[in-house]
């Protein structure tokens, strides 16, 4: 789904996942810093957009998430996993419900696979599961942001800013009035900062929610049972996880920043040491230089100094050894 956007001044295409949308418009740092300070807005109009309507919709999706939305009141935003049977991460929603329709966005080209998964447990539910990307886009604005949201959009608000349901055909007359345009780039650093991780990217086919601090925010560990729960319940219980996510700040004076996938050593042991993990974004800060998430083991030390690939790189403890 390419963005109109895409026609605004400076704008860059960005790439991979995120093809669709912009890079940047021209000023990487300018627009994290625009972000940061509650301006402008981000078009994430390349995520998937799924929507539940339905009497049962809430106590359906009850079923299969792992957050607790059987009584989620109209307005409120929460974010939910959906696990395969041992437990691993298959999709990652973030919904809120109107009143009358819960809408979701999720990664892109996503979409497809999720809605197969709902139309597979429907049974006997009142519930209606459609795609509805097409029609409508996802647009960010940050925390802060002060200028009124369109009228008829749906608004999902959230400590980091409030992701809207915009209609497709608003969105250049949104970004003529709520401008200026930031990149998915100042969007992705900034995410780095707060910690969250994003499935595809912080995510591999064996990651469980535990290994990325997603307990709590988008794991219920009081609720009913639901596809991967003993799993869930077992690591909170009986153990820890094998793999720890952690921040690192890089070293300033690299070219290049380490890519996804980017090995993570012992500094002390040097670049044939042995594999501890793998970067998992990376990207550059407008005020903490160059930073990255990454998936560690679980016993690394906590102020152990790492390599990634070249890169000298100090940890942060995002999730508890």
């Amino acid at each position: 789904m390419k963005s109109p956007l895409l026609s605004l001044p400076g704008a860059v295409p960005a790439e991979g996942r995120d093809e669709g949308v912009a890079a940047h418009y021209g000023d990487l740092f300018r627009e994290q810093r625009a972000l940061a300070a509650g301006d402008g807005f981000v078009d994430l109009s390349h995520r998937g957009v799924v929507t539940v309507t339905g009497d049962d919709r809430l106590s359906w999706l009850h079923l299969l998430l792992t957050q607790h939305v059987s009584e989620l009141p109209a307005g409120r935003a929460t974010e939910a996993l959906i696990l395969s049977a041992n437990g691993h991460i298959e999709h990652a929603l973030y919904l809120v419900d109107d009143g009358e329709t819960v809408w979701a966005h999720v990664e892109p080209g996503t979409q497809d696979e999720l809605i197969a998964y709902l139309e597979s447990m429907k049974f006997f539910y009142r519930v209606e599961v459609a795609d509805r990307t097409d029609e409508f886009a996802v647009v960010h604005l940050p925390a802060g942001f002060i200028a009124e949201v369109p009228d008829g959009a749906v608004v999902q608000e959230t400590a980091h800013g409030r992701d809207l349901f915009l209609p497709r055909a608003d969105l250049e007359s949104f970004a003529a009035s709520h401008g200026p345009a930031a990149g998915i780039l100042a969007y992705e650093a900034l995410r780095i900062e707060a910690h969250r991780p994003r499935l595809g990217f912080e995510t591999d086919h064996r990651t469980i929610p535990h290994e990325l601090g997603w307990i709590g925010s988008a794991v219920h560990l009081q609720k009913g049972c639901y596809r991967g729960q003993e799993t869930v319940a077992r690591v909170h219980n009986l153990g820890k996880p094998p793999r720890r996510l952690v921040f690192l700040h890089l070293d300033g004076s690299e070219v290049h920043l380490p890519g996804h996938g980017t090995p993570i050593r012992l500094a002390a042991d040097g670049g044939e040491g042995r594999q501890l993990g793998f970067i998992t974004t990376s990207a550059r800060h407008h005020e903490l230089g160059p930073i990255a998430l990454a998936m560690v083991k679980r016993n690394v030390p906590v102020d152990a100094e790492l390599m990634a690939g070249d890169t000298a790189a100090a940890q942060e403890t995002v999730v508890e050894p």
